[in-house]
């Protein structure tokens, strides 16, 4: 790891501190400032895309540790953040239960839900283990619409209460906020811990090479399971904040699609990176932010195709990004933002 001009490494500590110069600390101290105060200088569309875009880091994030770290597909990332949801949204509703212990018992939910999804990881791996998983897209959703559609309102929508801690009601996106962002931040902070411990370091023995990480003796299936529920836990936790987000949930919004989309995030990204998983959000949604704007803009100059152009638009970008990415940046933006630093780091002496 390539390091700014006179700062060294004398112990391990320094060597796996998060922050370690002056300069970082500046700017680390600074961006959080900004964060904190960003609600009273910007719009408030751009705090309701913040709001989703944390959300979204927080599912992604689950997502990349079983796939990044692991080596494990899952195609059913949405469905156990629609476990997440409704778990919340019963709770919150039907049992008055106060909303971090609901947030709390949706990840917890979403992750045992995660195991049994996970079981398969013991016989099949790759392409099999995907198909394994994608049956969670339908069979999660089948239980939701028809299994005691009085608890959960079936096919239609389900009316969640605000957050609510203590005395205190989150209504606005403002509001709102100020919950779901440091619950990113810090959901982010462990995941970054985790790739650095001894379970990150057994997902990525089993990741590159299983039957040598099994004659180091790790207990493969063991941590193959463990790696699912972190990973349905994070879809469980982002489930419950959009729950309360939406202010109302349906089937509809846990799409097969939507775990497609929660993939390419980390394609864009980077693959087993958590700096990435953050990059990769933020394009991502910005991205198709920026197309919901421009989509009704061509559709009016081609009103014989706009019906198809408005609901096929954002797809085709989408899909036609994580093309060029698998092509010709295929470990993502934050191996660009790797290469990045180095050169500046050596500036002008890059040999």
């Amino acid at each position: 790891m390539y390091l700014p001009s006179g700062t060294y490494n004398v112990n391990y500590r320094q060597d796996m501190a998060f922050v370690r110069t002056r300069f970082h600390w500046g700017i680390s101290i600074t961006a959080l400032v900004l964060i904190a105060i960003m609600p009273l200088f910007v719009p408030i569309d751009f705090i309701t895309l913040t709001n989703f875009i944390g959300i979204t880091i927080i599912v992604t994030h689950g997502l990349n540790i079983l796939a990044g770290y692991a080596g494990q597909m899952s195609l059913g990332q949405s469905a156990f953040m629609m476990v997440g949801a409704y778990t919340s949204a019963i709770l919150t509703r039907h049992l008055g239960c106060p909303f971090l212990l609901a947030l709390l018992l949706s990840g917890l939910t979403a992750g045992v839900v995660g195991l049994i999804f996970g079981i398969p990881s013991l016989r099949v791996k790759g392409f099999y283990l995907a198909m394994a998983t994608l049956a969670a897209q339908f069979i999660i959703p089948w239980l939701v619409v028809n299994v005691r559609p009085d608890i959960t309102a079936g096919a239609q929508s389900f009316r969640v209460p605000a957050m609510t801690i203590g005395s205190m009601t989150f209504n606005t996106q403002t509001e709102m906020f100020y919950i779901i962002i440091p619950i990113a931040g810090l959901m982010t902070l462990f995941a970054k811990n985790l790739s650095r411990s001894k379970l990150g370091r057994a997902f990525v023995a089993i990741r590159d090479n299983d039957l040598a990480a099994e004659v180091q003796g790790i207990d493969i299936f063991r941590y193959k399971l463990i790696a699912f529920f972190i990973c349905s836990f994070y879809a469980g936790v982002g489930g419950s904040l959009w729950a309360h987000w939406v202010r109302a949930v349906n089937s509809d919004q846990f799409t097969l699609m939507h775990s497609i989309w929660f993939l390419g995030i980390i394609i864009v990204g980077g693959m087993g990176s958590i700096s990435g998983i953050v990059m990769g959000s933020v394009f991502i949604r910005l991205l198709d932010y920026l197309a919901a704007l421009i989509t009704p803009l061509i559709a009016k100059s081609m009103p014989a195709i706009s019906s198809q152009i408005e609901a096929s638009l954002t797809p085709i970008i989408f899909g036609f990004l994580v093309l060029l990415f698998v092509i010709l940046e295929p470990r993502g933006l934050y191996h660009r933002w790797e290469i990045l630093k180095a050169k500046y780091r050596m500036w002008p002496y890059s040999y």
